[in-house]
């Protein structure tokens, strides 16, 4: 039987998985680029200060928060002791409606606000697997104060890790770009991170930040947690299918 007149056909869960990858893709995208910059930056200077460096990230970091209006923040994290001026260092800058400024930061470890970025999620993965890596979401304490995903890659030379550059997106703005796709499937879905912590879903009893708790759930997601993870889908216990969003390190959740 054909379709009334006018009615569209609903997309598959697949369908779904692949447009959410292609959203994210292009924001891994822009970070894969401001790597690649910086990278052949520090081949170049043997020894980078925080004086010659910033401007080289603002130069990238900036025009993105106003290209592109999911990105609320963006920047690069300095691997302790790479700069001489700066044994901690963070280039961020942050977008509002306040118009753009660098992100104040505490550096000294001797202050007791002072936080080690290195035991933080968005700068372990990509420094243990090498790989770019999404966070979230959380709630960002330091920039914000709202739910937000943070995308970092590493900056490598030589073998060495220098660094991570990354983006901050807020939830809410994510939300209203991916959840026209959800509902165009016409399933419930809910899209989790690596973890199971939801980053937006159709039902709105499923909030975002959220952990959805399903048997079998954190086995499934389990390759996601790795730095190439392999396309997958497979179905839990209880019916609902799980999908990975390419490489984004993010899962749809199809089914009750």
């Amino acid at each position: 039987m054909n379709p009334p007149a006018g009615a569209t056909s609903a997309l598959s869960a697949v369908e779904v998985a692949d447009r959410v990858a292609d959203r994210i893709d292009a924001l891994f995208a822009t970070v894969d680029d401001w790597r690649d910059g910086l990278q052949a930056y520090l081949e170049m200077d043997a020894a980078p200060t925080a004086a010659t460096l910033d401007p080289v990230v603002e130069a990238s970091a900036v025009p993105a928060l106003a290209a592109d209006g999911l990105i609320t923040g963006s920047g690069f994290v300095a691997a302790p002791g790479l700069l001489s001026d700066a044994q901690w260092h963070l280039a961020w800058w942050l977008g509002g409606m306040a118009g753009i400024r660098r992100l104040a930061t505490i550096d000294d470890p001797s202050n007791e606000q002072f936080r080690d970025y290195t035991t933080l999620e968005w700068w372990r993965f990509p420094a243990r697997t090498g790989a770019r890596h999404l966070t979230g979401p959380y709630v960002d304490y330091v920039c914000t104060d709202d739910y937000t995903v943070t995308i970092t890659t590493p900056v490598v030379v030589g073998a060495q890790l220098l660094g991570v550059v990354g983006m901050d997106v807020l939830v809410d703005r994510l939300e209203r770009e991916l959840l026209p796709l959800l509902r165009a499937s016409r399933l419930p879905i809910a899209i989790v991170n690596a973890s199971g912590r939801i980053v937006t879903a159709t039902d709105s009893r499923r909030e975002p930040g959220s952990m959805l708790r399903l048997d079998g759930l954190a086995e499934a997601l389990a390759p996601l947690r790795e730095a190439e993870p392999p396309r997958m889908q497979t179905t839990l216990p209880g019916g609902a299918e799980v999908l990975a969003c390419g490489d984004t390190s993010l899962a749809l959740v199809v089914g009750p």
